[in-house]
């Protein structure tokens, strides 16, 4: 019988037990006990979802036994879901915390977050500690109570689509931990002695760095610390020359000897920390790098990972991701993702009719509202959405407000929510934290890919920007300014994670269905690579073209806007861009 339910928790050792569910979301009969959570699985392929725990908990035990599965509903992330739309983002997450909620028992914490185990592949797939245990009588309890939950929020379709989405988003994760980015560790020490040298005895800086550091210091005409900004900031108030930081743009505005090495000091120093010998001596292993993704990692949606730093591999280090001998990778980018996604929430006539083309977004909409500068038309639109309405920001907003008022009021009125200390939610039904606290100004943070630098621009947001592409998990600050720029982005951006998450749903049915042996193996907000034999990769990236669109119509209906993406079929990660 097609369409089955049923519930699993595990139990000591590698047993578990399971029950069916019927439509109602109770039993549909007795509860089972078997001695195999692997073979229990794989003994019922007519199973079209498993409502688990946690997927971090199951699927890669599963993954190691060789089952995969269709659908799954990730009970706790669905916990999380729901708390944040009910207001209570913060409470305890777990299993057990739900179910002493709906008993009205003490309420147990959640456990710490597991830290990051950089080494073998085997780590992967060891039981992950989840707390206080339960049973899989419990977990059918909690699932009814969420059922009601989502019944109770003011979409529910939509709600019960977000939660779909991120349990799928679970699998996916999974899956491409299990897989593995390819990675050359030969060609990466190649690289690493090209732009660092050396390496000097006791691990100190590699000859490239020192002899930057000398360039430095002799242009200050004394001893200067680069990697320490408050040592580089006196010095340059020493030579006369009043910085703010050293971030690259306020820097490359200086006259001044010290700032070429300097400049170059900051890049080479970024690779040797975050990627050079001892990260790639802790990460690769048997030529794959695994980052242990996370989704819904941030507040707003976006995946993170646990350590690792997969969402900010330099440019140059991409040349270490090659494809096996005889694949490809397809590397895929959306297109104006967040503009695209703003057109279809605010259904704003104007802006959707500008992103309904696979054309460039931003050249279509200076041709209609900027006199074809793309350029003020590309940081009108972000500003917009990033919170930039001063100067000349609110210039570029007068304009956009009368082309496309829908889009701009959509943006505008989130603000508002946010300054007022009311809470926001995302198209589906994601909702940002209460006004509580301090820590996620981050999130307000313009993405690195569309960021023009340099002061006065939407990128420069008063330090809103962590740079690093990882978010956490927190509070929006009580300041209601911060906060208002904050929710401003959070519905757009927040949105955009919602339809991400869908594409690669779609997109991992697709090979699943097409019994490809493509394997999804990176993805980041706009990105998404896949590794595949090379007579698979048009097939492939056909099949992220569609995803992309598939996803548009799921999540916000019919709308004129396009999702399109610009692909690369390569060997090296590299060549994509």
């Amino acid at each position: 019988m097609g369409g089955q339910r049923w519930v699993v928790a595990v139990g000591e050792g590698r047993g578990a037990d399971l029950v069916p569910l019927g439509s109602d979301a109770l039993p549909a009969g007795p509860a089972v006990r078997e001695p195999d959570l692997a073979e229990a699985v794989r003994s019922r392929p007519d199973v079209d979802r498993w409502v688990w725990r946690s997927t971090a908990e199951i699927y890669p035990r599963l993954l190691a036994a060789g089952v995969r599965v269709p659908r799954c509903y990730d009970i706790e992330a669905a916990e999380l879901l729901l708390l944040g739309h009910e207001g209570r983002l913060g409470e305890p997450r777990s299993a057990a915390a739900a179910l002493a909620r709906l008993r009205n028992t003490p309420v147990p914490p959640d456990p710490p977050p597991r830290a990051a185990e950089p080494g073998t592949q085997d780590s992967l797939f060891e039981p992950r500690p989840g707390g206080v245990p339960v049973t899989v009588d419990d977990l059918v309890e909690v699932h009814a109570e969420q059922q009601r939950r989502h019944d109770a929020t003011a979409h529910p379709g939509r709600m019960r689509l977000l939660t779909a989405s991120e349990s799928a988003g679970m699998l996916v994760a999974a899956e491409m931990n299990a897989a593995g980015l390819p990675w050359r560790a030969d060609v990466h020490r190649q690289l690493l002695n090209e732009l660092l040298g050396e390496r000097y005895a006791g691990r100190g800086e590699p000859r490239r760095l020192a002899e930057l550091a000398d360039d430095v210091s002799a242009a200050f005409g004394r001893r200067v610390r680069p990697d320490l900004a408050a040592d580089v900031v006196k010095a340059f108030a020493q030579a006369g020359i009043r910085v703010k930081s050293t971030r690259r743009w306020e820097l490359e505005g200086l006259d001044h000897p010290a700032v070429k090495p300097l400049i170059e000091y900051k890049k080479l120093y970024r690779i040797w920390t975050a990627h050079g010998w001892s990260w790639l001596q802790d990460w690769v292993h048997d030529g794959r790098f695994r980052p242990e993704y996370t989704p819904g990692g941030s507040v707003s949606g976006r995946w993170t990972t646990n350590g690792g730093g997969a969402l900010q591999i330099p440019k140059v280090i991409r040349r270490a991701v090659v494809a096996d001998p005889g694949w490809r990778l397809v590397v895929a980018d959306a297109d104006q993702m967040e503009p695209r996604v703003l057109a279809a929430i605010s259904r704003d006539r104007g802006l959707m009719e500008v992103a309904g083309s696979e054309e460039d977004l931003y050249t279509r909409l200076s041709d209609r509202a900027f006199s074809g500068d793309r350029d003020h038309a590309k940081i009108a639109l972000l500003g917009a959405v990033y919170g930039q309405t001063s100067g000349d920001g609110l210039k570029n907003l007068a304009a956009l407000r009368r082309r496309f008022p829908l889009a701009v009021a959509y943006v505008d009125d989130a603000a508002r929510a946010g300054e007022e200390g009311r809470l926001v939610r995302t198209w589906l039904g994601r909702t940002s934290p209460p006004a509580a606290g301090a820590g996620e100004d981050d999130e307000a943070g313009i993405p690195q890919e569309e960021a023009p630098s340099g002061p006065g621009n939407p990128g420069d947001l008063g330090g809103f920007g962590s740079g690093d592409g990882e978010f956490v998990p927190g509070y929006a600050s009580t300041n209601a300014r911060a906060r208002g720029r904050f929710t401003r982005n959070f519905v757009v951006q927040g949105s955009a994670a919602d339809w991400a998450l869908l594409m690669l749903a779609a997109l991992r049915r697709t090979i699943a269905e097409g019994g490809l042996r493509a394997e999804l193996v990176f993805f980041q907000h706009d990105e998404v690579i896949v590794h595949c034999p090379a007579e698979e990769a048009e097939t492939v990236a056909l099949a992220v073209r569609e995803a992309g669109d598939l996803a548009g119509r799921i999540a916000f209906g019919e709308t004129p806007v396009r999702f399109p993406f610009t692909t690369a079929i390569v060997e090296c990660y590299a060549d994509a861009k």
